[in-house]
């Protein structure tokens, strides 16, 4: 299983009022160890930054000016991530930007160069709801140490998202079970689940039974007779 885990810098937040990438950085995984494989370029977007953008991550138009277009390194991007799955934190951001850049050289979109996208942002809602999803939150929450990280650059953030990402979806590996299992593997689970002692099965006594048809009374007469749990339909006081 190949994965490039990619992020990218941008000249602003909004591809559809004219901004564009200028930093991409991609690592790669393979079965789920990182290979020491990356991909990585700086490029002349053709146009300024916005200020916010540059108090974020720092690249100026003054360092870009001698960088390549987004056409000159195209064929060198799309080599790396060809046929594999990217992990993006927040994948519409720079799926959207990049699907446009390809779009401008006439290129096709990701969809069509890779087998699929993880969003780990929404993954990190998923799995912790309504706590804090971002990247620096998802280091702090699985111990990933980002004190280098001072601004953001999509190599580093890249490198980072990486060790996230195995740390969020470590243990899902074990839910397959190998091909290269021990002949009687599956006998012996199911001996060793026979040998379990039986579970107790604990009765209601008289009084909770009481108990209970006093509590279902109650929402009859409470609902007016709509009570789908009592057993005969009728309330009983």
């Amino acid at each position: 299983m190949r994965q490039i885990v990619l992020d990218t810098e941008t000249t602003g937040l909004d591809w559809r009022n004219g901004d564009r990438v200028i930093e991409i950085g991609c690592v790669e995984l393979l079965n789920r160890s990182l290979t020491g494989r990356h991909y990585h370029a700086y490029i002349n977007p053709g146009r300024g930054i916005d200020a916010e953008a540059v108090a974020v991550h720092g690249i100026t138009e003054e360092f870009l000016a001698d960088k390549p277009r987004f056409r000159d390194i195209v064929d060198e991007f799309e080599a790396f991530v060809l046929g594999a799955e990217l992990v993006i934190h927040n994948a519409s951001f720079d799926v959207g930007f990049l699907n446009h850049e390809l779009s401008l050289v006439g290129r096709s979109p990701l969809d069509t160069l890779c087998s699929g996208v993880i969003d780990t942002l929404r993954m990190a809602k998923e799995q912790n709801p309504g706590k804090k999803a971002s990247l620096d939150a998802l280091c702090e929450r699985h111990e990933i140490d980002n004190g280098h990280r001072t601004l953001h650059g999509a190599l580093l953030d890249a490198e980072i998202l990486a060790e996230v990402y195995l740390a969020m979806t470590r243990g899902q590996e074990s839910l397959i079970m190998t091909l290269d299992e021990s002949p009687g593997g599956a006998e012996r689970r199911v001996k060793r689940a026979r040998d379990r002692a039986p579970l107790a099965v604990l009765r209601a006594s008289a009084e909770e039974c009481a108990a209970h048809d006093q509590v279902l009374a109650d929402i009859v007469k409470a609902s007016k007779g709509h009570c789908i749990w009592h057993s005969t339909g009728e309330a009983t006081g």
